[in-house]
């Protein structure tokens, strides 16, 4: 992996635990809160977006759209099963978890059907980074909420995660839509089918605005930006590879969910997320 699509990887990865971890922190309504941030993201992203496109000089076909629709269905389905897996677990299970079953599967789809040929050193290092999240993840005491609740959402958001990348993935290289108008687009194509899955919880939105503004700013600012680093990787590194390493958000993750969410079992954390850059500093040699 270059230098550079390394550099965006690892900065996604901060901006996507401190995201997650403002989310977390959210107990209010999550459909609520999902269309606020979403809301949140296409206010302040869209204007960038169209002068983006200016700027180049883009031309938007109708490529932009229908990828962009796929998308909007797979971050639906993402927010709102990491939303309602927030609820059920914590962080420190949650969110391993869904980061490290979504670039596994990934990278099986990558080589598997992609054709992608990563070498030994970089396949290890994705299995690494995998065994450091489970080690992360898995064991110790139980915290709040049900483990077993907290290990089927995380998965499930794993999934979700898996199929989203691959679909990004295909977006931006083989049908060679801009990562930041494209990103745009899947916002906007959200905001009809959350507004309709919002329904009878309209009355929450002002009470989540109240109580969790901080948040939603949060995430309509950090969230976008993440995703559009990991975008362009992806157009300069293989998903294969690009997939695990932005999983070091879990190191961030770990560290956050034990200061600040006081959330146990510190030690073995910190050794997992040890392996987790080792197995990076494997991909990145790769």
């Amino acid at each position: 992996m270059s230098e550079q699509a390394l550099a965006l990887v690892l900065t996604a990865a901060v901006l996507h635990a401190v995201w997650n971890l403002a989310a977390k922190r959210v107990e209010l309504d999550g459909v609520a809160f999902v269309w606020l941030y979403v809301v949140g993201s296409v206010v302040l992203w869209g204007p960038v977006a169209v002068v983006w496109v200016v700027v180049q000089g883009q031309r938007p076909s109708w490529s932009w759209v229908y990828a962009g629709a796929l998308t909007a269905v797979f971050h639906i389905v993402y927010q709102l099963v990491l939303q309602h897996g927030y609820g059920q677990g914590d962080l420190n299970l949650v969110y391993p978890l869904a980061r490290g079953t979504g670039p596994l599967l990934t990278f099986v789809f990558a080589v598997a059907v992609l054709g992608e040929r990563p070498d030994a050193v970089a396949v290890a290092g994705v299995f690494a980074v995998v065994a450091g999240i489970l080690l992360i993840s898995l064991g110790g005491p139980r915290g709040h909420g049900s483990r077993r609740a907290g290990v089927v959402w995380g998965v499930a958001t794993g999934v979700a995660i898996a199929a989203y990348t691959l679909w990004d993935n295909h977006a931006v290289n083989a049908l060679a839509v801009p990562p930041l108008p494209y990103f745009v687009v899947g916002l906007l194509l959200q905001l009809p089918v959350m507004t309709l899955l919002l329904g009878r919880r309209r009355a929450m939105v002002p009470l989540v605005w109240r109580e969790a503004r901080g948040p939603v700013l949060a995430v309509a600012v950090l969230s976008p930006m993440a995703y559009v680093l990991v975008l362009r990787a992806m157009q300069l590194a293989p998903v294969s590879l690009v997939a695990p390493a932005r999983e070091s958000s879990i190191v961030v993750g770990a560290l956050l969910s034990w200061w600040l969410l006081k959330e146990p079992s510190a030690v073995r954390r910190l050794l997992g997320a040890v392996v987790v850059l080792i197995g990076i500093a494997g991909i990145v040699a790769g």
